[in-house]
């Protein structure tokens, strides 16, 4: 990688057709091919999070993870968790930290940085409900869809896809 070069941000995120992502701090739904899925895309890579993410994923750090919390609370600092302040500034650690960079949310996170997203590992849940945080609209930016896969379970249909930005 040419030392001027960044590398991609990607998202990955499960939301509901209305763009619910949360409701009361947890997910609004409970499937668990969709959990296997996020745990998969996210092994070995660094995520970037805010603190309610942190504090309400326990396997955060397992698989090879490397958290960067985006929080001004620094006694969350542990051996292997990076602390920012900012959104920019986890960005700007992430740059130097090992494999991919996956932004985890939550939704203001999810805002400041859509512009900049170069792909997004999608679930999409197709039903609506009730919550209290969003993922931003994405369907107005040009994505090309580069991968797949229908699912359900006993509550939901739903549909994973990677969309790679369009520029």
């Amino acid at each position: 990688m040419h030392p001027t070069s960044t590398k991609p941000l990607n998202f990955a995120v499960a939301c509901s057709e209305n763009r619910v992502i949360g409701r009361g701090g947890k997910l609004p739904w409970h499937i668990p091919e969709d959990l296997a899925h996020f745990h998969r895309v996210t092994a070995g890579q660094t995520v970037v999070l805010g603190r309610i993410c942190y504090e309400t994923w326990p396997r955060v750090r397992e698989d090879g993870r490397v958290p960067v919390v985006i929080t001004r609370n620094r006694t969350l600092a542990r051996p292997g968790v990076h602390i920012a302040g900012t959104v920019d500034e986890a960005v700007a650690i992430a740059q130097t930290l090992p494999g991919e960079i996956i932004i985890c949310g939550g939704q203001r996170i999810y805002e400041e940085l859509l512009p900049r997203a170069d792909r997004i590992y999608l679930t999409l849940v197709h039903a609506e409900v009730p919550g209290d945080t969003w993922f931003p609209e994405w369907r107005h930016l040009t994505w090309r869809e580069s991968d797949r896969r229908e699912s359900c379970d006993a509550n939901f249909r739903y549909t994973f896809s990677t969309l790679d930005r369009v520029r």
